[in-house]
C-alpha cells in the first residue's frame, strides 16, 4: 500500500494515511455545515487505516460538540480540517480535502439530506468558472 499524504492549508501539519477507506460520506447535517462553512462535509472513514503525523502534531486541536458525537480535528494555526482518530484508536475519519493526493473511492452516499441547506439544490446546473470570476 502507498501511504496517502495530507496537510493543512498553511503546511504546519503534515500526515500520512496507510490503508484503505471503507466509506466516503457527504454529510449535510447542520453540525457538518457549520463545521465546514459549506453545503456538506466530505469525510472518508476507515476502521483499518492508520494515521501518522509527520509534522505539526502539536498544532492539532480536537473539539467535540458537547452532548453530541460530532468531533472535529483542525490546525490551530490556519483552522484547516484534519483527520481524527475516534473510539480509542479504532476508527479514523479523514476530511477528503485534507489529502494531497487523489481519493481512490467515490462518495458512498449523501447523508442527513433532510438537514440540507435551502440553497443546496441543483448545484450541478450552475455555471462553472475556471478561476476567479471577472468583475462586472
Amino acid at each position: 500500500m502507498n501511504p496517502k499524504p495530507g496537510s493543512c492549508l498553511c503546511g504546519a501539519v503534515t500526515f500520512e494515511i496507510d490503508g484503505d477507506f471503507k466509506k466516503f460520506y457527504l454529510c449535510h447535517c447542520s453540525l457538518c455545515r457549520k463545521d465546514t462553512g459549506s453545503a456538506h462535509a466530505a469525510n472518508l472513514f476507515s476502521s483499518t487505516a492508520t494515521l501518522k503525523w509527520l509534522t505539526g502534531e502539536d498544532k492539532v486541536t480536537n473539539y467535540n460538540v458537547p452532548s453530541t458525537r460530532h468531533n472535529k480535528s483542525f490546525c490551530s494555526v490556519c483552522g484547516s480540517a484534519l483527520p481524527i482518530v475516534l473510539n480509542d484508536g479504532k476508527f479514523l475519519v479523514v476530511p477528503a480535502g485534507s489529502l494531497d493526493c487523489d481519493v481512490d473511492i467515490t462518495p458512498t452516499a449523501h447523508i442527513f439530506v433532510s438537514s440540507k441547506a435551502n440553497w443546496d439544490e441543483n448545484l450541478h446546473e450552475i455555471e462553472g468558472v475556471e478561476a476567479y470570476p471577472t468583475k462586472e
